[in-house]
């Protein structure tokens, strides 16, 4: 198991609690939604996965078999290097090319041998299918071109976990597919994405294990929502289809 929270409790920097008792889990190869309002704790539950915030009041909270409720701080730099991470607004550096963005995390995480830096980031662009934009500037290409790229950083040293806060937030629907697509194709090597999102749609054209924050709690509803989901796809009329979408909306927020 990559993580496993049993109730566990949740706390924002200011000391303020989101979510309590909160059991989660993510297996190999699992692709995970996690759905809910703003300001619900989805980003914050996210950011205790990498470690960008402690979860000190838990019975079990294993990140990577490392208990969070006792983790050294020497440590977390070792462990980021097996997370992926993707964020909404990219956070590319846009001051150098695709292919000095990707080098900047490979000579960061300690890869020296220039050849293997140069394998390794055309493995990843076309993973993506960007091979021919390594010479690009972040600001030359499109917003989907950019999440592209970003998700090619995080696959760059093969994590275990991706950790995509909104990653299609900003995209057009169209858009927002494929990169499901890519994400779904990264879980076929056994790497877990766990991914927050406000994009109800693409929950049931890519299926997964579905979370839900509401409530100061976090509630696994992936079969409540599939009941549902079918239900719309097996509406013809398009004044069903409206009411049940809204029922979906509800349920997810």
């Amino acid at each position: 198991m990559l993580i496993d929270y049993q109730k566990a409790n949740i706390y924002q920097k200011d000391g303020i609690l989101v979510l309590k008792d909160v059991d989660f889990h993510v297996d190999e190869g699992e692709f995970i939604y996690i759905i809910g309002r703003v300001g619900a704790g989805k980003s914050t539950l996210l950011k205790t996965l990498y470690f960008e915030l402690d979860v000190d009041e838990a019975e079990n909270a294993f990140v990577l078999n490392h208990d969070l409720r006792k983790l050294k701080r020497k440590y977390i730099p070792a462990l980021r290097r097996q997370i992926g991470i993707i964020f909404q607004d990219f956070q590319l550096l846009g001051d150098r090319t695709v292919y000095d963005n990707l080098k900047f995390v490979l000579k960061a995480t300690g890869w020296k041998d220039k050849s293997e830096i140069d394998e390794r980031i055309a493995d990843v662009l076309e993973d993506v299918e960007m091979q021919d934009y390594a010479d690009r500037f972040p600001y030359e290409l499109s917003g989907g071109e950019q999440q592209r790229i970003a998700i090619a950083r995080a696959i760059l040293n093969k994590p275990k976990i991706i950790i995509a806060d909104e990653p299609t937030g900003n995209l057009d629907p169209e858009t927002a597919a494929n990169i499901l697509q890519i994400l779904r194709q990264v879980t076929q090597t056994g790497t877990a994405v766990v991914m927050t999102t406000h994009n109800i749609p693409l929950l049931t054209q890519y299926p997964g294990i579905v979370y839900r924050c509401a409530d100061q709690r976090l509630e696994e509803i992936t079969n409540d929502y599939n009941k549902i989901a079918l239900y719309q796809e097996e509406s013809n009329s398009d004044e069903v289809r409206t009411v049940e979408y809204t029922a979906r909306e509800d349920l997810s927020m």
